[in-house]
Parts: C-alpha cells; sequence; structure tokens
C-alpha cells in the first residue's frame, strides 16, 4: 500500500507530521480526521519505507486469474444466500490463500465498515480489480443484482483462464524444440567446433567456405560471450524501453496480429475478448461509451485500443455503432455484419456473444493445429542447422583424406 508523508495540527494547535499507509490521499484525510488531526499538507512518499514499498510492488506478481474465479464465486454464494456483505468480505479475507488479494479485502472491509460501497472500495485496488471488475460491481450495486454480476465475472474469468490454457498448451511443444536448438548451438559452438578446428589447423590444409563461417562463428562466440551477453541484456531494456511509449507500444501490437503463422489466431482471440466483454458490459447495463473504453482497456493491445477509442469518439459524436465499426478496420465482416444486426434489433449483447462463441471454436481448433503448422518451420531450422554443420565438418576432411592419398 502507498505511503504518505503528512503534516498537521492537533485540536491543541500544535504541529505534528509523521508517516501513514493508506490506498489514496482521500482515505489517508478520513484517518486523520478521525484522529482528531487537521491536515496541512499530504505528500506521497518520502521515506524509506516509500522506496522499499515500490520495490515490493515491482516485484509482486498480479493475482492469478484463478484466484479472482474462485473469490467471485464465493463472494456471489453467499449473496444469493442473503448473508450481508460486510460479514461475507471479512470471511472472504479470512479465508484467502493468496496474499495480495488478502491485504486487498482486508482494505476493502475497512472502507466498507467506513460507509464506502464495495466499488469505490474496490477501485482503490487497481492492481487486484481491473476497471472491468469495477464496473461490473458499480453496475450491480445499483441495480440491486450484485450476485449476477458476480456470476457473470466467474464466468468471463473463468473462459479467459480456459484460453489462456490451450495457448500455453499449444506453445509447449514449439518452446521445448526452440530451447533444445539453443543449447544445441551453445555447446557446437563452444566445445565441438573448436576441436574440428585445431585438428584441421595441423593438417594445414585449405578450409571449404562453410568451414570457415563455422570456425569464425565458434571463435566470435568464445572470445566475445561475454559482450555478446551484454548487448542482449541491453537490447532487452532498449525494447522494453520503447515498447513502454505509446507509438512503440502501438507499433508492436500491431506487428503482433500481422504476425505470420500466429498473428490470424491472435487477432481471432482479441475479436473474441472483445465481443464477450463488450455483450457482458452491454447486457449488465453500463452506457454504450463507457462499454466501448472498458472494452478496450480489457483487450491489452494498443492498436486495437485506439481504434476503439475512436470508434467511442465517433460515436459521442453522433455515428452509428455499425458504421463506425466499419471505418476503423479492425473488425472482420461477420462482427460489423453482427454489429448492424444487432442495432436494428436493440440484440447487441446477444450477437456479439455467439461472435464470441464463434470465434472461441476458432481460436481452439487453431490452437489444435498450431503445431502441425509451425513444425514445419522447426523442421526446416533444424535440417538448415544439419546441413551447415555437416558440411562445415566433413567437406575438409574429404579433403584431408585426398591430400593422405597424393
Amino acid at each position: 500500500m502507498p505511503s504518505f508523508h503528512y503534516q498537521g495540527r492537533n485540536s491543541d494547535g500544535s504541529s505534528v507530521s509523521g508517516h501513514i499507509d493508506a490506498p489514496t490521499q482521500d482515505a489517508v484525510v478520513e484517518q486523520l480526521m478521525n484522529k482528531g488531526i487537521i491536515p496541512i499538507s499530504i505528500k506521497a512518499g518520502g521515506g524509506k519505507s516509500a522506496l522499499n514499498i515500490d520495490f515490493k510492488a515491482l516485484l509482486t506478481p498480479a493475482v492469478p486469474l484463478e484466484v479472482l474465479v474462485i473469490f467471485c464465486r464465493q463472494l456471489y454464494s453467499l449473496t444469493k444466500a442473503g448473508v450481508p456483505l460486510l460479514r461475507s468480505m471479512k470471511g472472504l479475507s479470512q479465508n484467502s490463500s493468496n496474499k495480495q488479494l488478502q491485504d486487498a479485502l482486508e482494505d476493502v472491509t475497512q472502507e466498507l465498515t467506513n460507509g464506502r460501497s464495495l466499488s469505490s472500495s474496490m477501485q482503490m485496488f487497481p492492481k487486484v480489480f481491473s476497471p472491468l471488475f469495477v464496473s461490473m460491481i458499480h453496475v450491480g450495486e445499483n441495480t440491486g443484482r450484485l450476485d449476477e454480476a458476480l456470476l457473470q465475472l466467474a464466468n468471463y474469468y473463468e473462459q479467459e483462464v480456459e484460453t489462456r490454457k490451450r495457448i500455453k498448451t499449444a506453445m509447449r511443444y514449439p518452446t521445448f524444440v526452440i530451447s533444445f536448438i539453443t543449447v544445441a548451438m551453445f555447446v557446437l559452438n563452444v566445445k565441438v567446433i573448436p576441436q574440428f578446428s585445431s585438428m584441421f589447423a595441423r593438417f594445414g590444409v585449405d578450409l571449404p567456405l562453410p568451414t570457415r563461417i563455422l570456425i569464425a562463428t565458434s571463435e566470435f562466440f568464445v572470445n566475445y560471450w561475454m559482450m555478446m551477453l551484454v548487448a542482449m541484456v541491453a537490447m532487452g531494456f532498449a525494447f522494453k524501453a520503447w515498447l513502454n511509449t505509446a507509438n512503440g507500444r502501438e507499433k508492436w501490437d500491431k506487428f503482433r496480429l500481422r504476425m505470420p503463422v500466429v498473428g490470424e489466431l491472435i487477432n481471432r482471440a482479441q475479436l473474441s475478448r472483445f465481443s464477450r466483454t463488450f455483450a457482458l458490459m452491454l447486457k449488465a447495463g453500463v452506457p454504450l461509451n463507457q462499454s466501448l473504453a472498458l472494452s478496450a482497456e480489457a483487450l491489452g493491445n494498443k492498436f486495437l485500443e485506439n481504434r476503439l477509442l475512436e470508434m467511442k469518439s465517433s460515436i459521442e459524436a453522433g455515428g452509428t455503432i455499425s458504421s463506425t465499426a466499419i471505418n476503423s478496420g479492425v473488425f472482420t465482416p461477420l462482427v460489423i455484419q453482427m454489429i448492424s444486426v444487432g442495432e436494428e434489433t436493440g440484440r447487441i449483447d446477444e450477437l456479439l456473444l455467439e461472435v464470441a462463441d464463434f470465434y472461441d471454436r476458432e481460436v481452439d481448433y487453431d490452437l489444435k493445429t498450431l503445431t502441425a503448422r509451425i513444425e514445419p518451420i522447426l523442421l526446416v531450422i533444424v535440417a538448415g542447422m544439419v546441413l551447415i554443420l555437416a558440411l562445415g565438418i566433413f567437406l575438409p576432411m574429404w579433403g584431408m583424406l585426398d591430400a593422405i592419398k597424393g
């Protein structure tokens, strides 16, 4: 939790200062007023504890989706059974197995005790509860259907977990092969090729071009491996810094959608996520422009997010959803057709759910056939390595046999 340095005065007029941990400045003011202290200035950080907390926040992993699914299911069951919200939150905070979620729930429970609503309390912890999560809870509170909102969130996150598991399963084989190719290249350059290089040097024969390339590559790897490691780390940091820029992130996310073999798969997965999220928001009663903005943020793709925000601006300026979707250039004809029909019939949420189900099936099929499509590429890479090694090692050996025979 962030740390704030405050200065204020007691009821007797004496000056006081110190540090206090709270989610926001408003919470700091509330705590100080409860203690009888009138705040004069409040600044974020300002001490060792703040530095330590910053490092701790950097090293703290995000809350797994599986944990959020269990939380939504449990809170749904308690709310559906009529258990008071404050009592439910206290019980869930005590029984949570995830430390980060447990700390957040304890603070949310404290804010509920102070009179805040559940959505505004959760909004103080954006690393645990996403804007989509908070908006759904807010709509559920205002409509008196909090249990339905929690059930929809649980189903949504379960679908996300299932999709991620399928992607990890499909990428396991290519990752395994590429890792072994990398290890094999390292061993060949460090151990094998130098042995052949010294043997060829003793015989003093003219080496063919493939052999000279192999020996030069091996010598460079052995002599400059530290520089190569530093260069790779520097390139990694430079790439990370480029991704942190708005322009860099948008260009990289656009490239991901157009990558060979996997670009089409990523695009379909993103369209499925958008359709499901947008339908979920509309079905819950979130306003159209806010639903579009939340759906854009939930995609995790800056290129698509910017196109959807442009759609939102065009709709707010008076355009129809279907026309702005066509002008955005990121939707397939199926999505545009469903949006057009849904706009005319007032059933956009139902039709978009059908689109999401369709693309989920497409993504599932693509993931099942992904290994078959990647195998030829991996086979060509391995065959190329074997060919270069064979030519580089056996050609000079044949030349040495000819020299021995005279």
